[in-house]
């Protein structure tokens, strides 16, 4: 090879190999873009449940002209008395109920469960009191704490809890891979505790989005936390560079449109709200609400959800550590600095990635 030759040719290698590292960040700018835009640009209802309460013909009729109206955007349902209506309400069976009256038609909300569904609610229920030429009262049966007047603060606890998870994947895949695979399981242990602490030190003396049970929102953190790190720290066997970004599809992109923090499934498309049902970070907002202002309805169910993330991270873990077994069994000493030599290379290439997003 000519003297003018090496030169282009470790040109060429160069920007092969940052070309190569692009497609990351640029995978991630595409999906960013098709999820939270899919997810939050235009909310609507999508059978969003809403009630008519009362008895009677005209009961029946005015939930079947909403109904008519407005097709399959809500389903409309009749409950007979007003205390049905706040039992499902503080159950989060319905958005809103509305209590026709002549003098003072009512509008029954618990907006600590979605401050954005008891608004679309209340347009809803608007113009119909105004048919009935009155204004409309609007109770809320179910208020956040006057420190997250939204509710959207849980939202945004999700968002720093699952930040200080994958970020650490990267650095426990990459400056530990050297170590076994038991090592990196207790450091996850360890990891998750301290990101949980300091999400319910968020929540509780920081910020005071929790004014009580503020161990059992720690206890979903951490449950939270674990399973993000070892799922994490299992597909990093595999996936080696790529896993930042399987990390960002599986707890941002997917995870954060679904969780139900910013719009319930009730306003997202059928995708999103589907997900909502099985996706950790729902589980883990929808736990939190159901602990804080739904006296634990349905909160075995959102644990479970937890624990099944967890669990299915455990086995992702055992899977990996018997891989790594093989593989050093099957690699000749002789191959063992060339190998350590890669797998630095490979290491410092994943942190700088890590670092950039």
């Amino acid at each position: 090879m000519s003297a003018t030759a090496e030169p282009a040719t470790r040109l060429r290698d160069a920007l092969r190999h940052v070309l190569l590292h692009l497609v990351t960040p640029l995978l991630m700018c595409l999906g960013m873009g098709l999820a939270y835009m899919g997810a939050f640009v235009t909310p609507e209802p999508n059978d969003m449940p809403i009630a008519v309460v009362g008895q009677g013909p005209q009961t029946q009729l005015l939930a079947q002209n909403i109904k008519d109206k407005a097709g399959d955007a809500l389903d409309v349902r009749t409950l007979t008395s007003r205390e049905q209506a706040v039992d499902a309400l503080k159950s989060q069976d319905i958005a809103g109920a509305y209590v026709p009256d002549a003098k003072s038609p009512e509008l029954i909300v618990a907006t600590a469960g979605s401050d954005m569904s008891a608004t679309a609610a209340q347009k809803i229920f608007t113009p119909v009191a105004a048919g009935q030429g009155a204004p409309l009262k609007v109770t809320d049966v179910a208020p956040p704490v006057d420190d997250d007047p939204t509710g959207q603060g849980l939202f945004f606890l999700l968002v720093a809890v699952s930040i200080g998870s994958y970020a650490s994947v990267a650095v426990l895949g990459a400056a530990g891979a050297g170590l076994r695979m038991r090592a990196r399981a207790g450091l996850v242990v360890g990891v998750s505790f301290a990101v949980s602490l300091i999400g319910a030190a968020l929540a509780g003396p920081i910020f005071h989005l929790v004014h009580q049970g503020l161990w059992g929102v720690w206890a979903m953190a951490w449950l939270y936390a674990a399973g993000i790190l070892f799922i994490g720290i299992g597909l990093h066997t595999f996936l080696k560079r790529w896993t930042t970004l399987a990390m960002m599809v599986l707890f941002v992109m997917l995870n954060f449109t679904t969780s139900g923090g910013l719009f319930r499934p009730e306003l997202q498309n059928g995708f999103f709200g589907s997900l909502h049902a099985f996706w950790n970070g729902a589980g883990f907002v929808e736990g939190i609400r159901s602990h804080l202002y739904f006296g634990g309805h349905g909160l075995g169910g959102h644990v479970w959800t937890l624990a099944g993330w967890l669990v299915a991270g455990l086995l992702i873990v055992a899977v990996a550590a018997l891989w790594e077994r093989r593989q050093r069994t099957a690699t000749a000493p002789a191959d063992a600095p060339r190998a350590a030599v890669e797998e630095r290379v490979a290491q410092e290439e994943e942190m700088e990635e890590s670092v950039a997003v």
